[in-house]
């Protein structure tokens, strides 16, 4: 049977493999070896990671014991993986007492077989037109960027997206411009959540943010400016609730006005929205304005644990079921984003909460979500646990299992 052997980054950044170890990945704070039927090859589109002051951590073949790689110098190295992947295991290392806490990305164990690198993950959905940018395209992107700007000079979300497309080269600003797929339309510069993950709004101690959150308040013609010739396309999604910005139902009066606007407009494309569902009242109104889809961003079923990541701000996790409640009975489609991190969601504990949250709070689709954050500072604010996890793996076969009906992804899809 072909093994998988310990990957590391030398100081000038060069991969390395040591043949002399075997690859371990990490579920929690336990490590694990990596066996070729968890991983699958390192695809075009992931960026691989140093993990500075990180010594990774492997098997040695002689002892059969995990250990440190030899040699101070050698970093970890992981892998962010592209749309449509569900990690399986952290990369296992052990950090340095001088070891900065590590950017909002999620980072996924890598590994060598027959000399080529592999992550250790799975594939779980087919990405769609919207989630691929070829290189023909890339290079009409500045061009339709400028020509759209030129058109609608004064809107200030056509200008954030171009913000997000060129520095952050996001898909869903990207995709509103090239006129296809799920677009995306911040909305909101606030929030009635504090997230541990927030990905557009760190304090100061914590850590950069890899986007840049909008700093005003759009006006109904700005949104409806930009949805429209969106969703005229056709087979498209305009979607409320992007990483460069706050919670859209903060501001749900006037998203109702401007969805009702709208579909005064037309009748095609798919409105959706990205939230942590915590205004069920702002929900409701949406969806009698027109709104086709919900997704709703989930770490844990438990109540206590609910609280602990997303710290919400006068809502609960009840307000939460009450919103998926209300959206099933009037029709709209509604996803859990389920925010996964190998070692947490696949908990006997949390599982079982979950399974049964979901046979009360019943949805259309889960939506797997690796989750972006430095693994260390997730533990030790979410604390380790009770029993063993059972591996992504199995997680997501019991789930599927648990749910025949459920459709299991990662993406969005057009109604």
């Amino acid at each position: 049977m072909e093994k998988a052997y310990a990957v590391y980054a030398d100081p000038d950044g060069k991969i390395g493999i040591d043949d002399r170890m075997l690859a371990l990945g990490a579920s929690g704070d336990q490590w694990v070896e990596l066996t070729v039927d968890s991983l699958v090859p390192l695809p075009p589109e992931a960026d691989l990671f140093f993990l500075p002051r990180r010594r990774p951590a492997g098997i040695n073949r002689r002892s059969g014991r995990p250990e440190l790689l030899p040699g101070e110098e050698r970093t970890a190295v992981a892998a962010g993986l592209p749309p449509g992947y569900t990690r399986l295991f952290l990369p296992a290392y052990r950090s340095l007492p001088s070891a900065p806490r590590l950017p909002l990305f999620g980072y996924t164990a890598v590994a060598a077989v027959n000399g080529r690198l592999f992550i250790a993950a799975q594939k779980t959905d087919e990405a769609t037109e919207g989630w691929r940018v070829r290189e023909r395209e890339a290079k009409k992107i500045p061009a339709l960027v400028r020509k759209k700007l030129a058109a609608h000079p004064k809107n200030r979300i056509l200008k954030q997206l171009a913000h997000c497309t060129l520095v952050y080269q996001c898909l869903t600003a990207r995709n509103i411009f090239l006129g296809r797929g799920e677009g995306g339309v911040p909305v909101s510069s606030s929030c009635n959540a504090r997230c541990l993950g927030c990905i557009s709004l760190q304090p100061a101690e914590c850590c950069p943010s890899p986007q840049e959150r909008i700093a005003f308040q759009p006006a109904v013609e700005e949104i409806v400016e930009v949805a429209v010739p969106h969703l005229q396309a056709g087979k498209t999604i305009i979607s409320f609730g992007q990483g460069c910005e706050g919670e859209p139902l903060t501001v749900w009066p006037r998203l109702v006005r401007a969805v009702e606007r709208i579909r005064r407009h037309t009748g095609a494309g798919t409105i959706n929205i990205n939230t942590n569902a915590g205004i069920p009242q702002g929900l409701e109104a949406l969806a009698g304005a027109g709104l086709n889809s919900a997704r709703i961003s989930l770490l844990s079923a438990i109540p206590g644990h609910y609280h602990r990541y997303h710290r919400p701000q006068n809502y609960s996790l009840d307000q939460v079921g009450e919103s998926i409640d209300q959206l099933g009975a009037l029709g709209v489609f509604t996803s859990l984003n389920l925010l996964v991190m190998p070692g947490y969601t696949d908990r006997r504990e949390e599982m079982t909460a979950l399974f049964r949250w979901l046979h009360r709070h019943p949805v259309d689709m889960i939506q797997l979500r690796n989750l972006n954050i430095d693994p260390e500072w997730f533990w030790k604010v979410m604390g380790p646990g009770d029993g063993p996890a059972v591996g992504i793996s199995r997680f997501c076969a019991e789930l599927k299992r648990e749910f025949p009906g459920l459709l299991v992804g990662n993406f969005n899809r057009p109604l």
